[in-house]
C-alpha cells in the first residue's frame, strides 16, 4: 500500500509538475528554481516539495546554492532529487521482477547472451515497426522518451532534454545519454547480460542502417547505452 500512497501523491497537478521538473533535471533542484519552473509561489512550491519527499517519491538536502563558503555565503537551501527507489503497482499482486531476474540467472548460467541479445534485437525492430531507421537524434530522443528512457542530449554547448533537442541536436559531438534504465532493477544482478540484451534493443529499435547509432558507454547513475549521430560526432 506504501506505493499506491506514493504515486496516489502525484495526482495533484502542481505536484506533478514540480516532481517531473524536478526528475528532468538530473541534479539538486532549490524550491525558488522549482517554483519558477512550475509557476506558482515558492511558498506553494516548498510545501508540495516536502509532500513528495514524505511519499519518498523525492529526497531532500541542503547545500548553499551561491557556490560561496565562509562568512557572507549565505545558510544553505533545501535541495530536491529523485529518490533511488522505484515504485510499482499492480492489481492484484504480481511479482514480474522475480520472474525476470530468474530467467536472467538462468540464461547467464547456460551461456545464451547470443540468443538474449538476437531476440531483444528482433524486438526492437518490432517495435519500430514499418518506419524506417532514426535519421537524427531528435527522432530517436522522441522514441527513447516514449519507452521510458529519459534521454537528454549532452553536447559540448551542454545539454537539453528531449524538448529541446531540436536545437542543438545537429551539434558536433553531440551524445544522447538516459537518465532511466528501464532494466534497472535487473540489471544491477546481471551487468552484462541485461545491458548488452539492452544494446540490441535500441539496436533494433532505432535501427542500424541509418546515421544514428547506439553504443555501450556505462555511467554511474544512467543507462549503459548512448546513443550518437554518426554525421555529428568528431573525436
Amino acid at each position: 500500500m506504501e506505493d499506491i500512497d506514493a504515486i496516489a501523491a502525484l495526482q495533484d497537478p502542481v505536484r506533478r509538475r514540480l516532481y517531473e521538473y524536478v526528475v528532468a533535471q538530473g541534479r539538486e533542484v532549490g524550491r525558488n528554481e522549482a517554483a519558477e519552473a512550475a509557476g506558482v509561489a515558492r511558498t506553494l512550491a516548498a510545501h508540495h516539495l516536502d509532500r513528495l519527499t514524505e511519499a519518498g517519491l523525492l529526497e531532500s538536502g541542503s547545500r548553499r546554492l551561491t557556490g560561496r563558503s565562509g562568512p557572507g555565503a549565505g545558510r544553505p537551501a533545501k535541495v530536491y532529487t529523485r529518490a533511488r527507489a522505484e515504485r510499482a503497482v499492480s492489481l492484484p499482486a504480481r511479482d514480474y521482477r522475480t520472474a525476470a531476474e530468474l530467467l536472467a540467472e538462468a540464461a547467464e548460467q547456460a551461456g545464451l547472451d547470443a540468443g538474449l541479445c538476437a531476440a531483444a534485437r528482433r524486438r526492437g525492430e518490432a517495435l519500430r515497426g514499418s518506419a524506417a531507421p532514426c535519421d537524427d537524434l531528435e527522432e530517436a530522443m522522441a522514441m527513447l522518451a516514449a519507452r521510458g528512457y529519459e534521454p537528454h542530449l549532452e553536447s559540448a554547448a551542454g545539454i537539453q532534454d528531449a524538448e529541446g533537442a531540436k536545437e542543438t541536436a545537429g551539434e558536433a559531438a553531440a551524445v544522447v545519454r538516459m537518465r532511466n534504465c528501464p532494466f534497472h532493477a535487473v540489471a544491477e544482478r546481471f551487468p552484462p547480460l541485461v545491458c548488452g540484451m539492452n544494446l540490441a534493443l535500441l539496436e533494433g529499435l532505432l535501427g542500424t542502417d541509418g546515421p544514428v547509432r547506439a553504443r555501450m558507454d556505462a555511467r554511474p547513475g544512467e543507462c549503459c547505452v548512448v546513443v550518437e549521430d554518426s554525421k555529428n560526432n568528431i573525436d
